[in-house]
């Protein structure tokens, strides 16, 4: 993995920190912390969207977010890399800290903090260039030295996409299958080389084929990111996850905890209702 931005990096090496682990989590060593959420409120104007969230997120892991529409799983996702800035209304209090520091402090750089939190949307977003400078443009813009073309190859490969696409790289990503744009998708947020991987519900508009190939590739990522991933589906999350989060109405954090205690022995009966259908 690469350094971290100038704007985070000093702090995240003078801070140490031994977080908490409210909402059901588990209290981890800082060695293995990548985020940890601290008191983490979200408002919309006058609306409160996420109640006090306290969790932490180890490091290569996959970290899985359920819970039913609107309890503010994508927006807890999106305050992690501070893509909710862009939504004027939108105001956060408490901490959002990436390896110590908080990306809420005066002196982080947004555009920094997304070199080591890359995201990946719902819908397959590929730009209207060909494939390799789909790859290549989150390069540039991240102004990342060295040889362009291994790059853009190592994050096909990682990406499980180059043996299909190695003989068109000049075709345009939007010939793409579904399944393969995502991937490309998928290959654009790597390329930078982050250490976080966000996916919101990144399988939701894919075949089974297609999210089989995700959800495999998503293992593949987790031996060398860190992935939190937004999934309406429960069965998926139960496949593919470390640990899951369950948000509920409201936006409270009900449930944080290995996923196999989450689905088979759940702490709370409102999380068991959720997990067995009772509500959604």
């Amino acid at each position: 993995m690469s350094d971290t931005g100038p704007a985070i990096e000093t702090s995240i090496e003078a801070e140490t920190d031994t977080a908490r682990g409210d909402s059901g989590g588990v209290d981890q060593q800082t060695a293995e912390t990548v985020l940890s959420a601290r008191d983490l409120e979200v408002f919309y104007g006058d609306e409160r969207a996420l109640k006090p969230v306290n969790a932490e997120i180890t490091e290569k892991k996959v970290t899985a977010i359920i819970g039913p529409s609107g309890c503010g799983k994508s927006t807890f996702l999106r305050s992690i890399n501070r893509m909710n800035d862009m939504i004027d209304v939108c105001r956060v209090t408490g901490e959002l800290r990436f390896k110590g520091k908080n990306v809420y402090d005066e002196d982080v750089d947004p555009v920094a903090l997304r070199r080591k939190v890359g995201m990946v949307f719902q819908k397959p977003n590929p730009f209207p260039k060909s494939i390799y400078d789909n790859v290549a443009y989150g390069l540039k813009i991240q102004g990342k030295d060295g040889d362009r073309d291994a790059q853009v190859e190592e994050a096909l490969r990682r990406a499980a996409l180059w043996d299909e696409v190695k003989a068109k790289l000049d075709a345009s990503g939007l010939d793409l299958s579904g399944g393969q744009q995502q991937r490309l998708c998928i290959a654009r947020a790597i390329a930078p080389d982050p250490e976080v991987i966000l996916m919101d519900e990144p399988a939701s508009a894919l075949d089974p084929v297609a999210t089989a190939q995700i959800e495999d590739l998503i293992e593949e990522l987790s031996r060398d990111y860190t992935v939190v991933i937004v999934t309406h589906n429960m069965q998926q999350a139960a496949r593919i996850s470390d640990r899951t989060m369950v948000f509920l109405t409201g936006g409270e954090l009900a449930a944080f905890d290995d996923t196999q205690a989450i689905f088979e022995n759940p702490k709370s009966q409102r999380v068991e209702d959720y997990i067995t259908g009772k509500f959604g």
